[in-house]
């Protein structure tokens, strides 16, 4: 892994904005526009920040599984490949990633426990062919630079150090 985050790969794969926020022509034939396009990955990432808390893994955890489903919707259409069995999915993989492995019957435990809606229940194996999919979505790149090590010098050097606001830009 790169000291910083100009000289890691993460930065040679870094995509414009213009890139991230395309509709796929599936989903434009199923009627999703950008609005919904962006609503829906903001709350597939607290879908997964909500599952997170359940399970209780790291921050890190979070925003590498955030940053795999972002990935993902930029080669995969939302028609294609679910946005409510991707979410989970991505936990799952980001957390083997990050070293903080979830098991997936615990995440479908709790999936269970939070939706009672029938349109979040997958089962296990589901979430482990859902994993495959993702990984060759992901072209199997799974690096991804967090600012989390260069925040704290970050604030000492903008000379604010106290814990408030360091809490906040966390």
């Amino acid at each position: 892994m790169a000291a910083n985050f100009w000289t890691s790969s993460h930065y040679k794969h870094l995509l414009d904005q213009e890139d991230v926020d395309v509709v796929n022509t599936l989903d434009k034939e199923k009627g999703i526009t950008l609005e919904d396009f962006k609503l829906i990955k903001m709350h597939m990432a607290n879908y997964i920040l909500k599952l997170a808390q359940q399970v209780k893994v790291r921050q890190r955890v979070v925003a590498t599984a955030v940053t795999y489903m972002r990935r993902v919707y930029t080669r995969k259409s939302m028609a294609e490949y679910d946005p409510r069995l991707v979410a989970p999915t991505c936990l799952y993989l980001a957390s083997k990633a990050e070293e903080s492995t979830v098991q997936a019957r615990l995440l479908v435990f709790y999936i269970k426990k939070l939706y009672s809606d029938d349109k979040y229940r997958y089962e296990i194996k589901d979430i482990l062919e859902m994993e495959m999919k993702i990984l060759e979505a992901l072209n199997y790149y799974l690096v991804v630079y967090h600012p989390y090590r260069s925040l704290s010098p970050l604030l000492q050097d903008a000379g604010l150090n106290d814990l408030n606001m360091t809490q906040l830009t966390w």
